[in-house]
């Protein structure tokens, strides 16, 4: 018998073999919410994404494409690409969005038997390159960190995310907002590498906007919390993923008159070359 046969029988080396070897399948990161994951050193990942939300009279549809490279086993950038349709009370528009260059850095991981937790930093830029009628005319930032804890039958998640929001040209701020993401999934079969691989999650959402202002002042009917519960399924085979689910409103309290969001749903195909 060779000596990686006998290393293997060990449970914690086999543990650590089964972790490593399934890498793929076990690189999951929330629907809505932010994960630790990174690609591979030289990694490409093409995600098409479908968007839907409601709130009241008005209707989003979105199609965004992410591309993503990986610079080293631990650092991604990329870019996103998205396209929207936009319905309200007044008419309806259409066309390309505002680009969004992103980034993700893994600064910590430690792998056990069947487990692998690791910690991240996020950062991304949305431009200010659509048009007025469907951009939001201001450059804005968001920052982040994440935490995750990936076995094989059972996934946590947390982050938390700063989004700093630019003016446009007339002077109007839109609130800075936190988001914050608790997360929960379970394999209830465990699969080999080779087969096809089913997580269901379960989300917590929450976002918390400051008011909007305009020239320095305070904008009333502007700012305020939500939070979402958000089922969801991530369904992999191999490098081929696909990613849904919906945000369910579960409290609101938004300031003034505001339309309260009725849903959001999201759909992700994401293929790792």
């Amino acid at each position: 018998m060779s000596r990686l046969k006998i290393l293997v029988r060990s449970p914690a080396v086999y543990g650590v073999f089964v972790l490593l070897t399934s890498q793929t399948a076990l690189a999951h990161d929330p629907v809505f919410g932010l994960g630790p994951h990174v690609l591979f050193k030289d990694g490409v990942e093409i995600s098409p994404e479908f968007e839907s939300t409601e709130a009241g009279s008005a209707q989003q549809r979105a199609l965004n494409l992410h591309l993503t490279y990986g610079l080293t086993g631990d650092w991604a950038a990329g870019v996103e690409l998205p396209y929207v349709d936009l319905k309200n009370s007044t008419g309806s528009e259409r066309g390309a969005d505002d680009v969004s260059v992103f980034s993700k850095y893994r600064f910590w991981r430690k792998d056990s038997p069947g487990l692998q937790q690791s910690m991240s930093v996020f950062a991304k830029i949305k431009t200010d390159t659509a048009s007025s009628t469907i951009g939001s005319g201001s450059t804005d930032k968001i920052l982040g960190l994440t935490y995750g804890s990936e076995g094989r039958k059972w996934y946590h998640w947390a982050a938390a995310r700063y989004r700093m929001n630019g003016a446009n040209d007339n002077g109007l701020r839109r609130g800075n907002k936190l988001l914050v993401d608790l997360v929960g999934g379970i394999r209830p079969v465990q699969t080999g590498y080779l087969e096809p691989d089913t997580v269901w999650l379960m989300e917590l959402n929450g976002e918390i906007a400051q008011n909007a202002e305009f020239d320095g002042v305070s904008l009333g009917n502007t700012g305020g919390r939500e939070w979402f519960v958000s089922p969801g399924i991530f369904w992999t085979k191999r490098n081929f993923a696909v990613k849904a689910g919906v945000q369910i409103p579960l409290a609101s309290d938004l300031n003034g008159n505001q339309q309260k969001t009725d849903y959001r749903a999201k759909l992700t195909l994401e293929w790792h070359l």
